[in-house]
């Protein structure tokens, strides 16, 4: 497969050409547009708890799509709910991914998704508790709200990142997380939660806006409302 990004980095789609016979794994709602006679199906891929468990746990849909190109092969655009960039990488064997809440977007058919342990981050900083491990061999697309930066670690060096910033880091970067000041009410006068401190050799993918920063902002304009309309505005944006 082939993946093309244009529109980026402010809001990206991503095109994906496929070879005759040749399937894409998307996140559910996720395609804008296929050539003619690509075929669709929806799944749980790998079965209803394994469904349950990615969505529930990992932050992403109970469903995921399945594009197949016919014989003469084919093409998928596809696209985030939130405005950003798209960037493509690689899982490998030896290389999985590990990625957070809401940032999978597409990937090949050869990539296995499932869910791991994070972190305190689900109880404390909203983020999601458990990251999306991706396995296997195959294309992945990833998707983030804002502009995407790469931090490239030397080795022993570190980094601090916020949680709710991290996109995707790479296998061989251990990662640790704490809360950013001592106490509660530090963590409340800074505006911080959780933060993630990163120590390579390895990458380090993150964006340049915070999802649930925008939900709280978007929540905090609309107090006690969140139930009702503004409440389904909110599950679209937010809950996939």
């Amino acid at each position: 497969m082939n993946v093309d990004v244009r529109h980026n980095p402010s809001f990206a789609a991503a095109r994906v050409t496929l070879e005759p016979g040749e399937e894409l794994k998307t996140e559910s709602g996720a395609m804008m547009a296929t050539s003619a006679g690509v075929a669709v199906q929806a799944s749980t891929q790998g079965g209803l708890m394994k469904g349950l468990k990615r969505s529930v746990l990992g932050g992403e849909s109970l469903f995921i799509t399945t594009y197949t190109a016919p014989a003469a092969g084919g093409w998928v655009d596809v696209a985030d709910h939130l405005p950003g960039d798209i960037v493509v990488a690689t899982a490998t064997p030896d290389a999985p991914l590990s990625i957070t809440k809401g940032c999978w977007l597409a990937s090949a058919a050869g990539v296995e998704l499932d869910t791991k342990w994070g972190g305190f981050k689900n109880l404390f900083g909203g983020e999601g508790g458990f990251l999306i491990h991706a396995t296997g061999h195959g294309t992945i697309v990833l998707s983030c709200y804002g502009a995407l930066d790469r931090v490239e670690l030397a080795a022993g060096e570190s980094v601090t990142i916020d949680t709710g910033h991290v996109v995707a880091f790479g296998p061989t970067v251990t990662s640790q997380i704490r809360k950013v000041a001592g106490g509660m009410m530090q963590t409340l006068k800074s505006g911080e939660g959780l933060v993630f401190d990163f120590t390579g050799p390895g990458w380090v993918m993150t964006q340049t806006r915070n999802p649930s920063a925008l939900e709280a902002w978007i929540r905090a304009l609309m107090p006690g409302e969140t139930s009702g309309a503004a409440g389904g505005v909110l599950g679209g944006l937010f809950g996939r």
